[in-house]
């Protein structure tokens, strides 16, 4: 297959941008490397990467792997998607055919817009297209100038990703013990006032169980002054009826009556005595 059997849409699209990525691809390769990471610091590690060409287009023919990569061409499938682009077919038909020029010039012509894309998926963080892109362009031209960079963003993108992970793993662990401890403490705070709160009620009851005591106490003490009170007055009442019986008084004269009766009007006697003793004073 000639380059010019190529359609000349497609011939188009691969030339049109090539002569502006090439300054790019140029100018990228002058970048100087970035310091290597510090002593005992061991960089992301990166996932294992797939062979950069499917191994069901690498089982295709040469016939088909042609056919398939002009198909890929006019609907503008260049790099993706994965096992079904133009350049996978370019490569796997570069190993059956490795002299054929015009195999290598599409190559040549694709390898720009492979690098964009990767650069476009390392910034968008998407580092196994990115991964997969770049071991496309490494696998078209191990030399490429851009690819030592391409592989210096993707491990530092890796690991900048993977340390913000950790960051927010950590975030995310401290966030959760910090909760832990602060329902911990408000669960000891609500206990403790639970506490108080039953010593508290203890207390109180106790006052009151003590305030009805002494209440019932004083009762019973003055119902007891008040019983004694009576009984006290019922045995004067008691004592002065009995007085007034053993001893008769007539206009407030009191006589005491004789131990025996003398069967000789003594009682009578004395009450008469009295009487006139009141009355005329002897």
């Amino acid at each position: 297959m000639s380059y010019a059997a190529l359609p000349v849409i497609a011939r188009a699209r691969l030339l049109a941008p090539v002569v502006l990525l090439l300054g790019l691809v140029a100018c990228s390769g002058k970048d100087e490397p970035a310091a290597a990471p510090a002593a005992g610091t061991a960089p992301a590690a990166a996932p294992a990467a797939a062979p950069a060409v499917s191994s069901t287009v690498q089982a295709m023919g040469t016939d088909e792997l042609a056919a398939s990569a002009s198909q890929a061409l006019r609907e503008n499938r260049m790099y993706a998607p994965a096992g079904d682009n133009a350049i996978e077919y370019y490569l796997a038909l570069r190993d059956k055919t490795p002299d054929d020029a015009v195999v290598k010039s599409a190559l040549t012509d694709l390898l720009p817009y492979t690098l964009i894309a990767a650069e476009n998926n390392l910034s968008r963080e998407d580092f196994t297209e990115a991964q997969r892109l770049i071991a496309l362009i490494e696998k078209a031209d191990p030399a490429a100038p851009a690819l030592p960079r391409l592989k210096q963003s993707l491990d530092a993108g890796m690991e900048k990703a993977a340390q913000r992970t950790s960051d927010e793993t950590a975030r995310v662990k401290a966030e959760a013990e910090a909760r832990s401890r602060q329902q911990a403490e408000q669960q000891r705070q609500a206990e403790q006032r639970g506490r108080e709160s039953e010593a508290a009620q203890q207390v109180a009851a106790q006052q009151d169980a003590s305030r009805r005591q002494n209440e019932q106490q004083d009762a019973e003490r003055q119902a007891a002054e008040r019983r004694a009170a009576e009984q006290r007055q019922q045995q004067a009442a008691a004592a002065q009826a009995a007085a007034a019986t053993n001893e008769p008084g007539v206009l407030g004269v009191r006589f005491t009556n004789a131990a025996a009766n003398d069967s000789r009007y003594r009682a009578s006697y004395e009450v008469s005595v009295a009487l006139r003793n009141r009355l005329f004073g002897n």
